[in-house]
């Protein structure tokens, strides 16, 4: 299955901060350019971690006074995570401030793996890295979800080529395949069941699925074969079907 590259989605002028970079300026390239995080960088272009605007607030919230945050901070002393927070919270530079190590993903991975990698790690955004680790671009959730803004033409053409004739080697006219808004119906009859449940996978996997309606029949339940039927795994369906 052929799926989008987060090489094609991503943004190729990061807007990045060094080590040292002052919490002050990180603030400010944050704010001047509409973005909630950025990578650090070394002066190899390496990246080193990430920094979001929760980092920030953690300082924010240490500058509140003893009546506000810094009692809530002492208050964390001994829950998981809480020296992170107050090394961040009196954090000056971007080093001091950034999440490590930073979670990256290749230019050649796919949609649905930076998906993966995103909702594992549960971040909001990916630097993509050469084969030689260096910063070349990131991508955030928003960049993921224009591939659900593929024109309907344009899956029903690549379920066609890639799921029918290529994997399942149907006929064109073996399945009747309509998509409105990204909802593929399909509707037809096979011959095996196994076609049945394997054309209705992969168009799920496609890039801008967003659903399928399953309106497929079947000639033979091979799910449960009987021994007096001949096997009929990898006989292409033209040379099935009855006259």
């Amino acid at each position: 299955m052929k799926h989008h590259k987060v090489g094609t989605l991503m943004t190729t002028d990061v807007v990045r901060a060094e080590y040292g970079t002052p919490f002050k300026e990180v603030a400010r390239r944050l704010a001047e350019h509409g973005i909630s995080g950025l990578p650090v960088v070394d002066d190899d272009e390496k990246v080193l971690g990430v920094i979001s605007e929760s980092d920030l607030m953690a300082r924010q919230a240490e500058g509140l006074g003893p009546s506000g945050s810094r009692r809530w901070l002492r208050r964390l002393h001994w829950t998981p995570g809480a020296r992170t927070l107050r090394t961040r919270a009196r954090a000056r530079t971007a080093g001091q401030l950034m999440s490590r190590p930073a979670i990256t993903v290749h230019g050649d991975a796919t949609v649905v793996e930076a998906a993966r990698v995103m909702a594992h790690h549960r971040v909001e955004r990916l630097p993509i890295v050469d084969d030689e680790e260096r910063l070349v671009g990131i991508v955030t959730r928003r960049d993921l979800l224009q591939v659900f803004l593929r024109p309907d033409t344009e899956i029903g053409a690549a379920i066609r080529n890639e799921v029918l004739e290529r994997a399942l080697l149907l006929p064109p006219d073996a399945v009747d395949v309509e998509i409105h808004q990204g909802v593929v119906t399909l509707t037809g009859r096979l011959e095996r069941r196994a076609e049945t449940t394997m054309a209705v996978e992969l168009c799920r996997q496609m890039d801008g699925v967003v659903a399928v309606v399953d309106h497929l029949t079947y000639r033979f339940d091979d799910s449960r074969p009987s021994p007096e039927e001949p096997a009929l795994h990898g006989i292409p369906y033209y040379w099935q079907r009855k006259p």
